[in-house]
């Protein structure tokens, strides 16, 4: 039994020494980077990654009936055929699906220093905070992604539009 152990051991070191040395290997300008201090962020400078725009911003269903009461833009990030059928009362329409379509026009229309809150399908769904990456590389700069989306608006009793109506 004890020697059973040992050999186990032995042949987890032998499988950590070998991961650690593959590990090593394929990533030994990482690593030299690292000890000598030369390590930049792929993305760009610190101060682009921490930017206030660099990420949208996720709110609370209070924020989002705060921004719409102070002027700002709710944007459905689901399908046209969704939006049609309901969303939140306000809301304008950027399909992500659509997006290429669609993005320039909505460029044209909405201001670059504009509050803007998008949102799809609820949790899970990750079109609202893709819609909000492309915004922001776009130039917007406060966009904000509410994650619970339409599903959570709708169950607050909140107000809703669209043909379902």
């Amino acid at each position: 039994m004890l020697r059973d152990l040992k050999r186990i051991a032995l042949e987890a070191c032998v499988l950590i020494a070998f991961g650690s040395l593959f590990g090593l290997t394929l990533n030994h300008r990482l690593v030299m980077d690292a000890f000598s201090g030369r390590l930049v962020s792929p993305q760009g400078t610190i101060e682009e990654v921490n930017s206030p725009a660099a990420l949208p911003r996720p709110v609370l269903i209070d924020e989002v009936q705060q921004v719409m009461a102070s002027g700002g833009l709710i944007v459905d990030a689901r399908s046209t055929e969704l939006y049609v059928l309901e969303h939140i009362e306000g809301a304008v329409s950027l399909p992500m699906v659509e997006i290429d379509a669609k993005l320039s026009e909505f460029l044209g229309r909405v201001a670059r220093n504009r509050v803007i809150i998008t949102y799809c399908s609820g949790f899970g769904c990750p079109d609202s905070f893709d819609l909000g990456m492309t915004l922001i590389n776009s130039g917007y700069l406060d966009i904000r992604v509410f994650e619970g989306g339409f599903p959570e608006w709708r169950d607050a009793g909140l107000p809703i539009s669209g043909e379902s109506q």
